[in-house]
């Protein structure tokens, strides 16, 4: 991992199309500004891991609720 210490209107560049720039800072609170092509996602890091969450809960069976669901009467 790199960590760099940035002020406000500094930037980041990340290969040749993405740039980060630190807007403003706040106390505790950065905001910061990503320019990227259209075809790069930008997913904020807890969103994706609420996702990945969601969507393993989903895919766990409930094998009470499965017998239910295949039980023949």
């Amino acid at each position: 991992m790199l960590v760099l210490s940035r002020k406000p209107n500094e930037t980041i560049k990340i290969g040749d199309d993405i740039e980060i720039r630190i807007l403003e800072v706040k106390g505790e609170t950065i905001r910061i500004g990503i320019e990227a092509p259209k075809t790069v996602d930008i997913l904020r890091g807890e969103l994706v891991q609420s996702i990945t969450e969601t969507n393993t809960e989903a895919l766990t069976l409930d094998t009470a609720l499965f017998s239910q669901l295949t039980k023949k009467d």
